[in-house]
């Protein structure tokens, strides 16, 4: 019988049809989505301001749906859902289970083979994580659906 603890890192995972690997991701409310930092736009979902009340209406514990997001910027925000690997996955995984690759305009990407999913996600079990799985929402946190070239 496992326990829940309240430390325990919940990470949802899925295929990722643009770049044909797994890709993993932690951000599933508004207070997640929120806290993104950016490195080369402003965060459309970011912290509420006094100028800016439009998602205000969203509490911070409220599901997130990128698709009510109306000034997603391509490219640069969100970053590609593969490239979230590097910061919620433990590095000694990362190195086991992935390859870092070089994107020309998007920085890098974990690739992580499809058919390691099993193990991979055993191991992050044994590490303590709640992992489940999730296409749909990977895809759509990485901009399919919503934006012009994914399709």
């Amino acid at each position: 019988m496992t326990t829940h603890h309240p430390e325990t890192r919940r990470l949802v995972y899925g295929h990722a049809q643009m770049h044909d690997c797994l890709a993993f991701a932690d951000a599933r409310t508004w207070g997640v989505a929120r806290r993104i930092r950016t490195e080369h736009a402003s965060n459309p979902a970011g912290p509420i301001d006094d100028d800016d009340h439009i998602y205000a209406e969203y509490a911070d514990d409220e599901p997130f749906d990128i698709n009510e997001v109306g000034s997603v910027v391509e490219g640069d925000w969100p970053e590609m859902v593969t490239a979230r690997a590097f910061k919620v996955l433990p590095q000694g995984l990362r190195a086991r289970f992935g390859k870092r690759v070089p994107t020309v305009h998007n920085g890098d990407y974990l690739d992580i083979p499809v058919d390691r999913e099993a193990e991979l996600v055993a191991e992050l079990r044994q590490h303590g994580y709640e992992v489940t799985r999730d296409d749909e929402l990977i895809n759509v946190l990485d901009g399919r659906g919503f934006s012009p070239l994914a399709g």
